[in-house]
């Protein structure tokens, strides 16, 4: 399979992943306004697909959100192998991904950083 079919069975993947999640899990553990699908890594063969799941809240949250998909794997992949209209869909892996955390983190500490700067200057002045 090329690289462009690749890209785009990843792109869709995403896509109907994070309606299925939306719309289709009804477990109250799940915050569907907190849980978003960042990236999904297919190889060529999409035998299985890496899916990197970013959850804002608590880290119990954050476990409890992921112990849901796991559970929900199976359907998740009949869902998937109906939207993609494929006879084999892809084996899902779910992992969680920091990243919007730790961006959201660093934006603060750069505000309350440029904060502190501007009331030393004002000090000065």
């Amino acid at each position: 399979m090329g690289k462009r079919r690749q890209e785009k069975m990843s792109v869709e993947i995403r896509r109907l992943l994070s309606a299925i999640i939306k719309d289709n899990i009804k477990d109250p553990r799940i915050d569907v306004s907190a849980v978003s699908v960042t990236r999904v890594d297919v190889p060529q063969d999409i035998s299985h697909a890496r899916v990197y799941i970013s959850i804002l809240g608590d880290a119990e949250k954050q476990n409890d959100t992921m112990q849901v998909l796991q559970k929900a794997k199976g359907y998740i992949r009949s869902e998937l192998a109906q939207g993609l209209q494929i006879r084999h869909a892809p084996e899902v892996e779910f992992r969680l991904d920091k990243s919007i955390e730790q961006g959201i983190r660093i934006s603060t500490l750069l505000d309350s950083l440029h904060q502190e700067a501007e009331a030393k200057e004002n000090r000065n002045e």
